[in-house]
């Protein structure tokens, strides 16, 4: 393979850099940086910490051999650089525009188009595949269901820097990358990390709604909507549905306040494009989607690995906070749903929309038949009153 290195020649250190630089921008990377692959200790302690503390919830797989998490080093012992690239997924509208709109469903920012993972690993996979053919050295590639610490990582190469609320941050792109890496066992010199340019500011910390940040740069997964959503296979706490809105897959909140943002321009990349079909899904009508429908619908996408149910039991919770007249009838339909996480939520979508005499007689007419003990105790949490419920 040919290889045309922008400054110095491929040869040298310095050479075969730049050369994998400029090979990661014509594959349609937004940003490259270098680092050495292992992590600083404080990463390392910060991870420990936030297991320790459960703030992962559901996400067993990040405590899953946490050393190795940890340090790529671990991973892979034979690794000596880290070739980080970064997506820019920018959107041109406002992706909080749609919160104003109670009857639709709002969807975050990266699930709106094709499934990022896809794109990015195949990118990744031929800039691997130009770095061993080229070099001669072993490469892996990693997107971030991988178990690397991205962000700590992509901090050191200079991308950008972990913002308050955790996610990356770059002057030029704001809060809006998708990540991955190559390991290689090519030696290349990192690059100068990225300083913290969040200043004072605290826009990502007090927009959140359901007060997911204890403490800067520290977030609990299970009190944010973006894990709620996608990751929880559970029934979601009271506590927090009222805060969802109509947020029925992730949370764009945090990210889209972030001032950095203003020097952002909209990703050029043609398959992180919405589908208009997700921009503003109504809400009655994905409440009645089938398995069948909900994958043909959502094919291709991040939202298909979630699964219908769980999907569905995000939208009812968003039709309880529409208040509108017709979510009523919707939610009485899904009553009969064979999954219990839609029964549950359909039951306390009708408690939030109905007055109290219609409820008991629904109540009256389908808690006998029910079997499954969580919708049992939604039934009868609904009946408690109001002060023994909050």
């Amino acid at each position: 393979m040919a290889m045309i290195a922008a400054s110095g020649s491929p040869a040298t250190p310095g050479g075969a850099k730049e050369a994998i630089r400029a090979r990661a921008l014509g594959l349609g990377f937004d940003a490259v940086g270098f680092a050495a692959p292992g992590l600083l200790p404080e990463a390392r302690a910060e991870l420990a910490q936030y297991l320790a503390r459960g703030f992962h919830g559901d996400m067993g797989w990040l405590a899953r051999d946490p050393a190795r998490r940890a340090d790529p080093k671990a991973l892979w012992p034979e690794a000596r650089s880290a070739v980080v690239i970064a997506q820019n997924y920018g959107p041109e509208a406002d992706p909080l525009a749609g919160l104003e709109n109670p009857e639709t469903g709002v969807i975050s920012v990266y699930a709106r188009g094709r499934d990022y993972h896809d794109l990015i690993k195949k990118r990744l996979k031929a800039l691997g595949h130009y770095i061993h053919e080229g070099f001669g050295a072993e490469v892996k590639v990693f997107v971030d269901i991988a178990p690397v610490m991205e962000k700590p990582l992509a901090a050191r190469a200079g991308v950008g820097w972990q913002g308050k609320h955790t996610n990356l941050v770059s002057r030029r792109f704001g809060s809006w990358l998708f990540l991955g890496e190559v390991l290689t066992t090519l030696e290349l010199a990192p690059d100068p990390p990225e300083r913290d340019h969040c200043g004072t500011c605290r826009a990502c910390l007090d927009v959140c709604p359901t007060h997911a940040f204890p403490a800067p740069y520290r977030i609990d997964a299970r009190r944010c909507i973006s894990y709620l959503t996608i990751e929880h296979k559970g029934h979601i706490a009271p506590e927090f549905r009222a805060a969802m809105g109509n947020r029925i897959y992730g949370c764009d909140d945090c990210l889209a306040v972030c001032p950095w943002n203003k020097f952002a321009a909209p990703t050029r990349e043609s398959e992180l494009l919405p589908r208009a079909a997700l921009t503003a899904p109504r809400l009655a009508e994905l409440a009645r989607l089938d398995d069948a429908a909900f994958r043909g619908m959502f094919a291709g996408t991040a939202i298909k690995r979630t699964g219908r149910d769980r999907f569905v039991r995000n939208v009812l919770i968003a039709l309880a906070n529409s208040g509108g007249a017709r979510a009523a009838g919707v939610a009485e339909e899904r009553l009969a749903d064979s999954s219990p996480l839609v029964r549950a939520m359909a039951v306390w979508a009708l408690w939030r929309l109905l007055p109290a005499e219609r409820f008991a007689a629904l109540r009256r007419r389908h808690v006998g038949d029910e079997r499954d003990g969580d919708v049992r105790a939604e039934w009868d949490r609904a009946s408690l009153p109001a002060s023994a419920t909050k």
